[in-house]
Formats: C-alpha cells, sequence, structure tokens
C-alpha cells in the first residue's frame, strides 16, 4: 500500500463516524420537530449522499492501489474525492439551512460542484487504470 493510498483511506474511514453521528442527529432533530419538511429532506439528502460518497471513495481507493498507480496520482484523485464529497454532501445541508423551497442558494451551485469534482476523479481514476502497466 502507497503513502497516498494508506493515509486517504484513513482519512475516509475517520469520516465515517461523522456520518453516523449525522444519523444520530437527524434522528434527533426530527424526534424534537426541529426540522421543517423542506429541511428534513436535504438533511436527508446530504446524510445519503455523503455515507454513499464515502464507500465509493474507499473502493476508488482501493482500485488506485490495486493498479499500482504513483503516489501524485492517487493525490489528486483522492483529493477530489474528498473535496468532492464534502461540497456534494455539504450543499445539501447548506442549501437547507440558506435555501427556500423552489430557489436556487450557494448550497445548490456548491453540490453540482461537488458532482464535477466526483466525475473528474472517476475519469482520472479511469484513465489512470487504463494506462497502468
Amino acid at each position: 500500500m502507497s503513502t497516498a493510498d494508506k493515509w486517504l483511506t484513513v482519512i475516509a474511514l475517520v469520516s465515517v463516524p461523522t456520518v453516523m453521528f449525522g444519523g444520530y442527529s437527524l434522528m434527533r432533530l426530527t424526534a424534537a420537530g426541529k426540522l421543517t419538511d423542506f429541511q428534513r429532506s436535504l438533511f436527508k439528502a446530504g446524510h445519503a449522499h455523503a455515507g454513499v460518497l464515502l464507500v465509493l471513495t474507499l473502493t476508488a481507493l482501493t482500485i488506485a492501489g490495486r493498479a499500482e498507480l504513483s503516489d501524485p496520482y492517487t493525490w489528486v484523485v483522492g483529493g477530489l474525492l474528498a473535496a468532492g464529497t464534502i461540497s456534494q454532501s455539504g450543499g445539501f445541508f447548506l442549501h437547507a439551512a440558506i435555501g427556500q423551497p423552489g430557489k436556487r442558494s450557494f448550497g445548490t451551485t456548491l453540490t453540482v460542484l461537488g458532482a464535477a469534482e466526483l466525475a473528474v476523479a472517476l475519469l482520472l481514476l479511469a484513465w489512470g487504470v487504463a494506462t497502468a502497466p
């Protein structure tokens, strides 16, 4: 396992409990009636995206390691995956905090940016795997 594979995997694994805490927070806020339907739906979407994208990140890092991609290449892919995960899921939370139903906000833009970062990361990973010796 390369240095990049190792540390990016550690970061992703340490991030999993934060998503678990988010689920706990969602349950508490919902039970207390502190979220509107709009906020609850976005909170659920952000939470679900964060969990799924962390699993995607761990899978992508495993693929990068098996393809024996260089450390700098893996850092770029891993960095884009981390930034994309944070941007996309965080955009849902931000829109829940500052947005309004049916209107765009900076949270909406952040979610789209995250999707673009994730797409670039996966295309780079695909290219790295396809051209690996």
